[in-house]
């Protein structure tokens, strides 16, 4: 392995106070569905301290330039080492295990700098349109795996974004009837001494943290029961959340049936595996008792609709879990299952999927908008800070421009816009906790030229040990 030197921060211009000013309409996703017109809001010290026509002064002054302030977006379920394998054609139009097995071949390969550059690519793209929080469930670890997440962290760093890292793993390979190569497995001693390390060396639970650290065994087919029970166990006693996929594929309900002899739901339940603490990736093929047992239990989910299509893997039940108070979160899902980092474009995608599949039954424009913001909020158990623009709350938000051409008579209603109308290309400015990180397409605390350079040296090499280029 050839460890790159990671990129440091350039020109990042810390400020206590930020006012941004000229904001045509801030949509607030609070409580009462606020939306305040020709208002300015002010960040002191990385929190809202004030929303009004005069909000006061500031270090700095953002112009928003009569554009649309929404909180920013908070990607549930993500797999950012992915995005230095999309668009392989080996793969494109296969289902769940058929592509997972099709992939496993070359994520065997990574190694710390494919891990930090390709969370780079993927936190990137999502800073750019419009996220501030990201889970990212990362799950392949091999002979080379042991700063995976120091890579992960450092990534987030660069780019200024808060990141909820899942130490994910994964316990049964093929030899015991799973299935991910043996190559790509841990036992679970090892999984679980990682796992607390982790955590102590990581987590902050501070309600504005940048850093958290969740558990994240992979799924009911590459893990062992006892994994999954003792990983509940740990997290419980640390203090961090539980998550993993869960009711994706018929496939995998097939699986479970004939390994288990239950559905995955309630398999889950037998290992300790429901809760508050606890959210599922993806939840398709829930059945209506199902759907209690989410209720009853407070157990979440992400809704993941542009890997869902693609996969052909289903529609979530989504109106059904909200009428139920279950809560729901937003998710891009895999990079190499979207094929990118877009959650902007996620909330239309999901918008029109739900509209074709239930017509009028389906959730609201302004819902898959809070979908993306509280409801991923509370999955991530930070809805007491992120998720809403609300004085104490995190100053984390985003701008649209909407006095550009193509959006003249777009903006009647601003809640709906993101779903009903879409918004294509970069914010006018991402701001995490008070800071700036992306400014009309530029990320502000990197190098990106070199960032380029340096990100495609390793997709090539790795992809070349991986035997997919030449």
């Amino acid at each position: 392995m050839v460890c790159l030197a990671r990129l440091q921060p350039i020109g990042v211009s810390t400020v206590s106070s930020l006012l941004i000013k000229n904001i045509g309409a801030a949509v607030t996703c609070d409580e009462e569905d606020r939306v305040f017109k020709h208002t300015s809001i002010l960040i002191e010290d990385g929190v809202i301290a004030r929303i009004g026509a005069d909000a006061g002064a500031a270090d700095r002054e953002l112009d928003a330039r009569g554009g649309i302030v929404y909180p920013g977006l908070i990607n549930t379920h993500h797999h950012l080492y992915q995005t230095y394998s999309r668009n392989i054609p080996a793969v494109q139009n296969l289902e769940l295990f058929a592509w997972l097995k099709g992939l496993y071949g070359i994520w065997k390969h990574m190694d710390e700098d494919v891990v930090y550059y390709a969370a780079l690519v993927g936190l990137a793209d999502l800073v750019r349109h419009g996220a501030t929080t990201v889970m990212d469930h990362h799950y392949v670890f091999n002979e080379a795996g042991d700063r995976f997440m120091d890579a992960l962290f450092a990534a987030a760093d660069a780019i200024g974004v808060r990141l909820h890292a899942a130490r994910g793993s994964m316990s049964r390979g093929e030899s015991k009837g799973g299935l991910p190569p043996d190559s790509v497995v841990q036992d679970t001693d090892r999984i679980l001494a990682d796992s607390e390390a982790a955590v102590k060396k990581f987590h902050d639970p501070s309600p504005f943290s940048y850093r958290q650290v969740v558990l994240a065994p992979c799924s009911p087919f590459s893990v062992t029961p006892e994994l999954m029970v003792q990983s509940a166990r740990l997290a419980r006693s640390l203090g961090v959340r539980l998550h993993t996929h869960l009711a994706e594929t018929r496939d995998e309900s097939r699986y479970v049936l004939e390994t288990e002899n239950m559905r995955p739901l309630a398999y889950m339940e037998s290992l300790e595996w429901t809760g508050p603490d606890v959210w599922f990736a993806h939840g398709i093929h829930f059945d209506d008792d199902e759907l209690l047992v989410l209720q009853r239990t407070g157990s979440g989910v992400a809704h993941c609709p542009v890997s869902n299509m693609k996969l052909s893997s289903g529609v979530c039940r989504v109106r059904e879990m909200l009428a139920l108070g279950i809560p729901v979160g937003l998710a891009v899902d895999g990079s190499a299952s979207n094929d990118g980092s877009n959650l902007l474009a996620e909330i239309r995608a999901g918008y029109l999927l739900h509209r074709l599949h239930e017509s009028d039954q389906a959730p609201s424009a302004g819902d898959m908008l809070k979908i993306a913001t509280n409801g991923s909020a509370t999955l991530l158990g930070r809805d007491d800070a992120l998720g809403m623009l609300k004085v104490g709350m995190a100053g984390d938000l985003f701008i649209l421009d909407v006095n550009r051409l193509e959006y003249v008579g777009s903006d009647l209603d601003p809640k709906a816009l993101p779903a009903a109308i879409g918004y294509a290309g970069d914010t006018l400015a991402t701001v995490v906790g008070g800071q700036v990180v992306a400014s009309e397409g530029r990320l502000t605390r990197i190098d990106e030229a070199r960032a380029v350079s340096e990100a495609k040296k390793v997709w090539r090499r790795y992809l070349t040990r991986a035997g997919v280029l030449a």
